[in-house]
């Protein structure tokens, strides 16, 4: 029901207001909220596809919080060390991934956009999310640089990013990272494209210690 819903929003067309169910009266839409809604219908997905695994409680919470119940606390020695290593292939890699909601409440009440810019040696600089609109493909030994392009969360406030690796490769390497680290002031961070997966960059804003801003953007490098 979660993913249907997601899917009615971010398919709905440009208005400028709604009208209120019974009354009628209208209701302004004071921010386009469809690509917000896509990326929910996206994450919805991504968490029914893994109703069968024991993260997949994790990814709820990424669509509906802290609230949402979290994953099953191991009871065994054995569970907690399957928890925290993550495998594929015959390999066994470090679950160091870190969630914000365990580390600050969250209220989104404002708004932050993320952009990609990919460079390579001897082509001009394009945008991820132009790349990937137009069915592109992005490989690996490449240059990003992830940046803030808009917000309207008031300053001061800090800046956390998390860049997460996934798929086989990452788990074969040990380099799931995941780590929640701060920006250094720029409202950037570079990057480079060097294996394979769906790879994940999000920035979280934070202001007097509590999260009021987010976004996301999804790094699927082919080799």
């Amino acid at each position: 029901m979660s993913r249907d819903f997601f899917a009615f929003l971010k398919d709905q067309p440009k208005q400028d207001y709604y009208a209120a169910l019974g009354s009628g009266q209208r209701v302004k839409v004071k921010k386009d909220f469809r690509r917000k809604a896509g990326k929910a219908y996206d994450l919805c997905l991504k968490a029914i596809e893994a109703e069968t695994q024991d993260y997949r409680n994790d990814r709820w919470r990424k669509v509906f919080g802290s609230n949402f119940p979290p994953r099953p606390v191991a009871t065994t020695a054995a569970d907690s060390a399957f928890e925290s290593a993550l495998k594929s292939g015959g390999y066994e890699a470090r679950n160091t991934e870190r969630f914000i909601e365990d580390m600050y409440p969250i209220d989104i009440r404002f708004d932050i956009e993320l952009e990609c810019e990919v460079k390579q040696d001897g082509f001009r600089p394009s945008l991820l999310r132009s790349l990937l609109a137009a069915s592109r493909v992005l490989q690996a030994k490449k240059d990003l640089k992830f940046f803030v392009t808009d917000t309207d969360v008031p300053p001061p406030f800090t800046l956390l990013w998390k860049v997460l690796n996934r798929g086989p490769t990452a788990v074969r390497r040990d380099c799931i990272r995941g780590e929640i680290v701060p920006d250094d002031g720029r409202l950037e961070k570079i990057e480079r494209t060097n294996f394979r997966g769906d790879h994940i960059v999000e920035c979280y804003a934070v202001k007097d210690g509590v999260v009021v801003a987010k976004d996301r953007i999804h790094v699927p490098i082919t080799e």
